[in-house]
């Protein structure tokens, strides 16, 4: 005889109402500076916290809690916040990712939220752009891609890679409708981001509650992922984007399971 816990869904939530990794911090990756740690919440922070203008700091003021991540004005230079590789499609999904974003301006810089199947300590941006073409450096990847280098500068991307469907390098067979809002932590106009992976590794993205893609066999079913948010810069302008909450979801894995 065989038995389950009680406790079959991953969840994982923040609202982001006060802890930060702050900025002017200046140290390498898992040396501790001034008592922070690299976590916040459930979620790991990972990227370039070595530079002096980089981290995630807490946005007072605003309601609900908000964290505003990046703020760097070098190329590549950035930081994400979120899971590590841990959710197979197969054995955990339908997995679902969302979070709730704006930029504080709409310019220069890469963003990129969704599941990934790299996540090290110093994480770049796993997709780079020059005017409609996508490059990728993660095999696996499915996410949303707002990036200042792209010919549709302000608009949301939805790309992906990994499964039996061909990635799409071409940014106009992935572009959204959808403007990317700006303006501040303070406005009243946020994007909520959300993509969802079923067990046979179809994908579906939603901005704001509308389904704007599917797509059958986007990811591999058995490479692991993760799941982040992060912002990078691609000039010298800062880039960063805030964030109101991230949370991730699936199904735990039953393939093994304890006697009873």
């Amino acid at each position: 005889m065989t038995t389950q816990s009680q406790f079959g869904r991953i969840e994982l939530f923040d609202d982001f109402c006060g802890p930060e990794i702050p900025v002017a911090n200046a140290v390498a990756y898992g040396v501790t500076a001034g008592g922070c740690s690299y976590y916040i919440g459930p979620y790991k922070v990972t990227g370039d916290l070595g530079e002096n203008d980089t981290g995630i700091i807490g946005v007072d003021g605003v309601i609900n809690g908000v964290i505003r991540v990046g703020n760097n004005n070098e190329n590549g230079k950035g930081v994400a916040i979120g899971t590590g590789i841990h959710f197979s499609p197969v054995l955990n999904g339908m997995l679902v990712a969302e979070t709730r974003v704006q930029r504080p301006v709409v310019t220069a810089g890469n963003v990129f939220f969704g599941f990934c199947d790299v996540n090290a300590d110093d994480v770049a941006e796993p997709i780079t752009a020059t005017g409609t073409t996508l490059t990728l450096t993660a095999s696996d990847i499915c996410g949303f891609l707002l990036d200042s280098q792209l010919t549709a500068t302000a608009d949301w991307h939805m790309p992906y890679n990994g499964g039996t469907t061909t990635g799409a390098t071409d940014s106009t067979a992935v572009v959204s409708d959808v403007t990317a809002v700006g303006g501040g932590a303070g406005a009243s106009k946020w994007d909520i981001l959300r993509i969802e992976i079923a067990s046979d590794g179809t994908a579906f993205w939603y901005i704001n509650g509308v389904l704007k893609q599917t797509v059958a066999n986007a990811v591999s079913t058995t490479v692991l992922l993760g799941a982040y948010v992060g912002c990078w810069g691609t000039a010298s302008t800062l880039a960063s984007v805030d964030v109101d909450y991230l949370a991730v979801s699936g199904n735990r894995d039953w393939t093994v399971l304890l006697p009873a």
